[in-house]
């Protein structure tokens, strides 16, 4: 019977695949070696010898590229704007020289050739929507809203051969109904000076071209706070105007009447049941009607009194409302 041969184990072969820099002067291990980043070299630190140059700097870049120089540790710049178009990674020249004032010409020289097309009408239109908002003390919020109807308004082309003005002041219009803050086509028309008649026929054709934005009815009630305050009426005469509306729109008191006109008659009526007597004019140049308006408003209110007026107000109380 023949034997059995047994091979020995394979031994396995570890090999170190790092690789390790010498000095090949010094021949010194472990090597004493530098980098020097500003020149990109690696240095022996013991007998100065060169051993490579033009060394890739791996670690993070920390600069700033605000507009103020602040502490803002990002090397990709600031984040996209939804708002405009283009990929957004332009190259911006420094206004910075010392003072001589060539390095402001070259950021703007720079500026108009890298400029995206309808991006500066984009800018100027944002920069209009932010005043005006501004202005009249919305919240930025609804500038915001603004600024993406107007992006969607231009991307889709809905309002061609409109004025930019035109398209602005329905934007906001609609933004305010959108956020339940709702302001009156007068109020719009103070604030862009755009005619009444050019912001409804903006404002239908968005309408009915947003047919997944809920754009809100405006009603007497939404308005009431903010007349009321103007007027520095207390909350009770606030909330009694509130509750005329609500019955004046039950009995039908003042059926077809606009949102405005019933707010300023309630209000006018209700400010005398508490002997907080507002006159017409003072209503009219808060709420933006005529003093006309309130007046025949009113006279139908004066005639439902009986089944307006609430039940715990005295007799005496109800007497002092003026006749119409």
């Amino acid at each position: 019977m023949a034997a059995m041969t047994v091979s020995p184990p394979t031994q396995q072969r570890i090999v170190d695949l790092n690789i390790q820099l010498m000095c090949p002067d010094c021949k010194i291990m472990p090597p004493n070696i530098s980098e020097e980043f500003s020149s990109g070299d690696l240095v022996c630190a013991d007998c100065g010898l060169v051993l490579g140059d033009r060394i890739v700097d791996t670690r993070s870049e920390w600069r700033t590229f605000a507009n103020d120089e602040g502490d803002d540790p990002s090397r990709v710049g600031s984040a996209a704007n939804p708002l405009l178009n283009g990929p957004q990674l332009d190259t911006v020249i420094s206004q910075r020289d010392g003072g001589s004032g060539a390095a402001r010409e070259l950021n703007r020289t720079h500026g108009r050739v890298t400029a995206v097309k309808g991006e500066r009408n984009l800018l100027q239109a944002y920069k209009d929507i932010s005043a005006m908002c501004e202005a009249i003390g919305l919240p930025k919020v609804i500038a915001d809203i603004a600024k993406q109807l107007f992006k969607r308004v231009e991307d889709e082309k809905l309002l061609k051969g409109k004025p930019n003005e035109s398209i602005i002041a329905a934007c906001i219009f609609i933004a305010c109904r959108q956020e339940s803050v709702p302001r009156t086509f007068k109020e719009i028309c103070t604030l862009t000076q755009v005619p009444k008649k050019e912001i409804g026929r903006c404002f239908k054709a968005l309408n009915d071209a947003f047919h997944e934005t809920k754009v809100q009815t405006m009603t007497s009630q939404d308005l009431m706070s903010r007349f009321c305050s103007n007027l520095g009426l207390p909350m009770d005469v606030q909330k009694s105007a509130i509750d005329l509306t609500k019955k004046a729109k039950e009995v039908g008191a003042l059926a077809g009447k606009s949102p405005v006109s019933i707010a300023a008659a309630c209000i006018y009526m209700a400010s005398t049941l508490f002997n907080q007597n507002r006159s017409t004019r003072d209503i009219s140049n808060v709420c933006g009607v005529s003093e006309v308006t309130i007046k025949n408003a009113y006279k139908h209110l004066y005639k439902e009194r009986a089944k307006l007026v609430d039940e715990k107000l005295t007799e005496k109380q109800i007497e002092s409302l003026p006749s119409p």
